[in-house]
């Protein structure tokens, strides 16, 4: 899922595009988020849980602050268990329907572009399989051989399951890769998944992704990074 409760990317304000900490390293596969990583679905997600906060009699507001985790995560927490399973796809619905305004991120195209020819990459997202797929259609971004969406896995992020699969999809270990995120519940998954982290600043702030040293490096966006495959390697570097 997207951010609930935010419609505008946060400014950059104070992002140095530190890449020290993974400058050197090299990586057997990274691993992108989707959502608020490589597209921008805020306003339709916005809109989305404003229709369904409106339709259960909840105050909007109590969405903020659970971004990147799965949607079912968020109605569990928020709605009696009556409720769970009809809200849930509810919302789902809704999701799938209004795809307006999705939109690539800079530097979304390019990062896969490099990683994705020699199987150097993946998606995992908080996402259902068809909501994925209707925003990977809408924005037009070209996905790499592996996505592994919410429906795979037994548990969703802030839990390691997402990463860990990926990683198995792409036959790497876990602690050998890297996690692009720009939400704390995703850093934390790939925290616990063994990987190493970068996050990008586009629902989050820089502080709340700093929190806990929950990233090995911050960025404003992909934009900044460049990443490249040397003698079957992934390699990171300032853009």
């Amino acid at each position: 899922m997207g951010h609930p409760g935010r419609h505008h990317l946060p400014t950059l304000t104070g992002v140095t595009n530190d890449l020290s900490a993974l400058t050197g390293r090299d990586f057997a596969a990274v691993l992108f988020d989707m959502d608020g990583t490589l597209i921008d679905s805020t306003p339709a997600v916005g809109r989305c849980w404003a229709r369904l906060a409106q339709e259960e009699g909840i105050d909007p507001a109590r969405f903020e602050g659970r971004h990147g985790i799965p949607a079912r995560t968020t109605v569990e927490a928020l709605l009696p268990p009556d409720r769970w399973d009809a809200a849930t796809a509810r919302l789902t619905q809704l999701e799938i329907d209004d795809t307006d305004g999705v939109v690539l991120l800079p530097g979304a195209a390019e990062a896969l572009a490099a990683l994705a020819p020699q199987g150097r990459s993946a998606i995992a997202t908080s996402c259902t399989r068809d909501l994925a797929r209707a925003r990977l259609r809408a924005s037009g971004l070209v996905a790499p051989a592996v996505v592994v969406t919410v429906d795979d896995v037994e548990r969703g992020k802030p839990h390691p399951d997402p990463f860990v699969e990926a990683a198995r999809r792409l036959g790497a270990d876990p602690a050998d890769c890297l996690v692009v995120e720009d939400a704390p519940g995703g850093l934390r998954a790939g925290r616990a998944a063994g990987c190493a982290t970068l996050a990008v600043v586009t629902t989050s702030t820089a502080q709340e992704l700093s929190v806990d040293d929950l990233a090995d490096a911050v960025v404003g966006d992909l934009s900044a990074v460049r990443f490249a495959v040397v003698d079957g390697r992934v390699r990171v570097s300032p853009a």
